[in-house]
């Protein structure tokens, strides 16, 4: 057998089954989709608070929103994190990942507010016309026929902001060990090997939105399907 051979086999041995290290990267990727989940779910829900508030009549409720959107998308998503967490939560014994998954889903939520405005601005004016012209309040017509058919136009927009939040996750490892790159920290740290626990995490990452992603896009080909007459 090649040396090098022995020698990547030896590396792979040390990274993962030497103390059952592959049970970190396990845990890893299960936190790293756990804070995504929780963090597109509240994200979503700022969203398209954010958005409604934005479209309103209202100047506080547009100024307020837009400074919300502003001020998130205009600063990097590790100094949100670290705030956050050293600060706002610095004397709060709440979870690592409880932590991330609100850091996350603030930082998601600006975003998502303009996906969902998009999405409820390329609705045809008319629907709203006709949702009034049955005697529908515009509460009522938001909805029950904006909210639908805006939903429908975001949806691969959605996706591709969830597959981004997966590899925008990994900065959790600057301040928890929880997520699959403070797996790779921990094993390098006992091993002093970079090179595999990093490469590992990244074929990793890569399977997953791989098959997030052609989900996605499945979905999004059926949508389409559903939409010819």
């Amino acid at each position: 057998m090649p040396e090098w051979l022995v020698n990547l086999l030896d590396r792979l041995n040390s990274t993962f089954i030497v103390d059952g290290r592959w049970q970190w990267f396990v845990s890893g990727l299960g936190y790293t989709l756990l804070i995504t989940l929780f963090a597109v779910i509240l994200g979503f829900v700022i969203g398209v608070l954010m958005a409604l508030m934005r479209l309103s009549k209202s100047k506080i409720l547009k100024a307020i929103s837009g400074t919300y959107i502003d001020v998130i998308r205009g600063t990097p998503t590790m100094v949100q994190l670290l705030i956050i967490n050293y600060i706002i939560f610095a004397s709060a014994n709440i979870p690592a990942w409880i932590v991330g998954s609100i850091a996350f889903g603030i930082n998601s939520g600006a975003y998502i507010a303009e996906i969902v405005r998009g999405g409820i601005l390329s609705v045809n004016i008319g629907q709203t016309e006709a949702g009034r012209s049955l005697g529908m309040t515009p509460k009522q017509t938001m909805i029950s026929i904006v909210m639908p058919q805006a939903m429908k136009n975001i949806l691969p927009a959605l996706g591709n902001e969830f597959v981004v939040l997966i590899k925008e996750t990994a900065v959790v490892g600057m301040v928890s060990n929880i997520d699959l790159v403070g797996a790779a920290r921990k094993v390098q740290s006992l091993t002093y090997d970079y090179l595999i626990p990093l490469l590992s995490i990244a074929v990793i990452y890569y399977v997953v939105i791989k098959i997030i992603s052609t989900f996605l896009s499945k979905l999004e080909k059926g949508m389409r399907k559903a939409d010819k007459r």
